[in-house]
């Protein structure tokens, strides 16, 4: 009992003695509560069948009813491999913003630092509506720009988008440019947390640029890259809905069709709530597994969330 009231005086004097810092903490806290742990309570639906008109309470328990029948559909491995592979491939190209800061870092004319900067950041500020409006035109079999190159050179157009073996390559290297730059600015930030007289010290001893590359900026910002990893691990399951629903067409289906879009169709479309919840539910244990999974592999090297 003592101790209880020992905690809650330690409580008082620090929220009062830093309270400002807790007044700018409340809308924060108030967003997380409110969107994202109070929904949480709807998550029971998975495990019953969801009747409207009867509410999330009085709708009758059937207990994995929906899971096992996600997992018997004859499109569960086509759903999950399509979603494992696109993340894959995207895994695959995450170096690639570690390059792209590595190599704007070690730009010296200030003029042309800003222009590639420029140049690599604004394709994130566009909307993904227009990306994809993008990448339909310049894809045409009939009028793309990327079509009107193959002719020029002698070869047959190609239509990219209703052959399924293009969507992954198309769907990923376009994100791949649209975030290239974005994704280079919390290593460019790192970078500039290294102490430059280790590259002075390394230059005195004859290091060559790569060497310094190698052997000072990557281990300084390794720290980051493994965080930044982690993190993209936890949405391993989730691809961007709204991008891959625009690309999405019965052509290319058997390749594009991934677990967002099978629960808009069944759950928004066909008002299928508690089977969608099911699929929603295994998606995110499946990231939160993977997240805890390499969150403690990142521990050996003394780098993790926690």
């Amino acid at each position: 009992m003592n101790g209880i009231v020992v905690s809650s005086n330690f409580i008082r004097r620090r929220v009062s003695k830093n309270w400002q810092l807790y007044l700018f903490l409340l809308p924060a806290f108030i967003y997380f509560l409110v969107f994202h742990y109070i929904p949480i309570y709807g998550v029971q639906i998975a495990f019953k069948n969801y009747i409207a008109s009867k509410g999330i309470w009085g709708s009758p328990w059937i207990g994995f009813d929906h899971f096992e029948r996600f997992f018997r559909s004859y499109y569960f491995w086509q759903l999950v491999g399509n979603t494992v592979l696109i993340n894959l491939y995207q895994l695959v190209l995450f170096p690639v913003s570690i390059i792209v800061a590595l190599s704007i870092h070690e730009l010296k004319h200030a003029a042309f630092k800003r222009f590639v900067q420029l140049v690599t950041y604004t394709p994130h500020f566009i909307s993904v509506v227009v990306i994809s409006g993008m990448i339909i035109s310049f894809l045409s079999p009939t009028a793309g720009i990327v079509n009107v190159i193959i002719r020029a050179f002698g070869g047959e157009p190609i239509a990219f988008l209703t052959e399924a073996g293009w969507f992954k390559s198309i769907f990923v290297l376009s994100g791949e440019w649209q975030n290239l730059g974005w994704g280079a600015i919390i290593y460019l930030a790192a970078l500039s947390g290294i102490n430059p007289e280790l590259h002075e010290a390394a230059q005195i001893d004859g290091a060559s640029r790569i060497q310094r590359i190698l052997a000072i900026n990557i281990p300084g910002i390794m720290p980051t890259i493994i965080i930044l990893f982690i993190l993209n691990l936890g949405s391993f399951m989730n691809v961007g809905f709204e991008k891959i629903y625009l690309l999405q067409n019965p052509l290319n289906m058997i390749a594009s069709d991934v677990i967002q879009t099978h629960v808009y169709r069944n759950g928004l479309l066909q008002a299928q709530y508690s089977y969608t919840a099911a699929i929603g539910l295994f998606n995110n244990l499946i990231n939160f597994s993977v997240l805890l999974l390499f969150n403690q592999l990142a521990r050996k090297s003394g780098n993790s969330l926690w």
